[in-house]
């Protein structure tokens, strides 16, 4: 068979990508049509699906969010309910959650969002299968307990049996494959090493561990106390005696009603009133309109994810954003220059990263003083380590009491392979100029000089982060050292310690971010997120902010593919085997399940 011209294969590919973009923009066109036609009904009822968890923010990159999973964010949510608080057209909300978590302060983020609008006198039901179908469903349940009303089906069960904390640890396997693990840390609370080097708790570990963990139950706790309206010692004995079937939870007083989707929904109409119709969160925000559209200008940036140098991405593996200190650092910039702008909300979740792009962020959050642009940090799940890094120069901290923060430390080092690889038949030669010049190998280990610079390496960032901690911070530097030493706290214990200002989410920052504006407490602002999104089409060009490379790859791997290698890249990255196992890093200490 004749192979086509080289220039007529050209003209062919150019006719493919064209019908391929022309499709897509119909494709988002036809999707704003259907979001944003229709009104708001004059008898609405919110409706929200918590059955998948929820993320901070929505990729600026489409695509991104397409391979993400969808789902609902935090700041749709909040900003969908603030708007429906004071809309006459809404007479209530129901929610569909499950078990899945979505981190202790997400959730506190949304119970305080739901209670503003309680507050206004309107309903708001909590439906739910099940709260963790014979597993856990401590999260979901006591985001169900800001609701009003909490029906569960029949056959659902309430996952209530409390907290529990299990990392995993690598040592015993690492010996059995000959990998040696050459890391240090500042100082011995900074545990993220731990799973390598050690089969067990250390003394400082479970120390910290337990606080945090101790911390996390009693808001736990007193939440669900508050709202059922029983005594905490009487929540407690529940949660000895969990998790409950379906008719144990109604006994209790866990739940109001057992019955199925149907008839909570004809329950929640019925209760509205004739004619109400329901709408979903997202459409509801379209069409209504976002409560903070027009006013003085709040510049919010979002720095999300592990921080690492250049651009920030989306990793469909893990389903993970990442803080790059370009894209981070370009959008307080351009948040600076604009004379608009009269404050900056800068909403971090992070488990730290990078010290360098870290210090690069931070940076750009002393300049934006120096300008005079008040910046309010607002954090979420996480901003432990470097994310408490890029924090800790703000005018103002504000943290959710169930935040994970702190960790005011450093580690690095390397995993040496050679004896690994040794055994599989892999073997190496090297020849090197300089005494050092196998610093950064693998396959060989520190030399006694070597050593040495590491260790230099490790004391000057640690001296550096508790000075300019005691810097942002005002406090003396004594007092830092004692509540460094890499550990972590909760929000609740991080205002207690001076590490935060405030306890709270979105509305307090605003409040602040007004404050510092100079501006009235109950002023009209636009919010304006820097960098702006760019779109599909500028996504599948490789224009605008994004990284263009980051999107080729993304095009190039499908949903289900992703689904599968899941899995496997996560087991790789805990044993330390993926991208950025080795260096020097500040990164949170340990991982917290529901």
């Amino acid at each position: 068979m004749t192979r086509p011209s080289r220039s007529l294969r050209f003209f062919a590919v150019i006719g493919v990508l064209s019908t391929a973009v022309a499709l897509l923009a119909l494709f988002t066109v036809s999707v704003r049509c259907a979001c944003g036609g229709p009104g708001v009904p004059v008898k609405t009822v919110l409706e929200i699906d918590f059955e998948r968890p929820f993320a901070e923010h929505a990729a600026a990159d489409p695509i991104a969010r397409a391979l993400g999973g969808g789902g609902p964010t935090v700041d749709d949510l909040v900003a969908a309910l603030e708007r429906a608080r004071t809309d006459d057209r809404v007479a209530g909300l129901v929610a569909h959650i499950g078990g899945a978590g979505s981190g202790l302060a997400r959730t506190q983020e949304l119970r305080d969002a739901i209670a503003g609008f309680r507050a206004s006198g309107k309903f708001a039901v909590a439906f739910s299968e099940t709260f963790g179908e014979f597993g856990p469903g401590n999260q979901g349940y006591y985001l169900a307990t800001a609701f009003d009303e909490i029906w569960l089906q029949p056959s659902g069960d309430v996952g209530l049996n409390g907290l529990m904390m299990q990392p995993t640890f690598y040592r015993g396997a690492l010996d059995k494959l000959d990998v040696a693990v050459r890391m240090d840390h500042r100082y011995e609370y900074k545990n993220a090493l731990n799973q390598y080097t050690e089969r067990a708790f250390t003394p400082a570990h479970k120390e910290a561990s337990q606080a945090v963990l101790g911390s996390m139950f009693d808001q736990l706790v007193s939440g669900i106390a508050e709202r059922r309206q029983l005594a905490p010692e009487a929540v407690r004995a529940l949660i000895d005696r969990g998790p409950f079937l379906g008719p144990e939870a109604l006994k209790e007083g866990l739940v109001d009603k057992l019955g199925y989707r149907d008839e909570v929904m004809a329950a929640v109409k019925a209760r509205a009133g004739d004619g109400a119709e329901l709408l979903w969160h997202d459409r509801y925000l379209d069409r209504a309109g976002s409560p903070w559209t027009r006013g003085a200008r709040i510049a919010v940036v979002y720095g999300l994810g592990p921080v690492q140098r250049g651009e920030s991405s989306f990793d469909p593996l893990f389903r993970e954003a990442t803080m790059g200190s370009d894209t981070v650092g370009a959008a307080l910039r351009a948040a600076i220059d604009d004379p608009e702008v009269k404050a900056i909300v800068f909403r971090v979740d992070s488990p730290g990263g990078s010290y360098v792009a870290s210090d690069a962020i931070w940076r750009e959050t002393v300049r934006a003083k120096q300008a005079g642009k008040p910046v309010i940090v607002s954090m979420g799940n996480v901003a432990g380590s470097g994310g408490y890094f890029v924090a800790m120069h703000a005018t103002k901290i504000v943290a959710q009491p169930g935040t994970i923060t702190g960790s005011i430390g450093v580690l690095g080092g390397k995993m040496l392979t050679r004896q690994l690889f040794e055994r599989l038949g892999v073997t190496y030669d090297a020849i090197g100029s300089s005494a050092n010049s196998d610093f950064f190998s693998d396959t060989h280990d520190y030399s006694a000089q070597g050593w040495q610079r590491f260790q230099a390496w490790l004391d000057r960032v640690y001296v550096d982060f508790t000075t300019k901690v005691a810097e942002g911070r005002g406090l003396p530097i004594e007092k830092v050292r004692e509540v460094a030493k890499g550990r972590i706290w909760t929000g609740a214990d991080a205002k207690e310690l001076g590490l935060v200002d405030e306890l709270g989410g979105w509305p307090v920052a605003l409040r602040l971010a007004r404050e510092a504006a100079g501006l009235d407490a109950d002023a009209d602002i636009e919010l304006k997120v820097y960098p702006e999104d760019k779109g599909l089409l500028g996504s599948l060009l490789g224009g605008g902010n994004d990284n263009s490379e980051s999107v080729a790859a993304q095009v190039q791997l499908t949903v289900g593919l992703v689904d599968e290698l899941r899995p496997v890249a996560a087991e790789l990255r805990a044993l330390g085997l993926g991208p950025g196992a080795h260096g020097v890093v500040s990164t949170l200490p340990v991982a917290l399940g529901d």
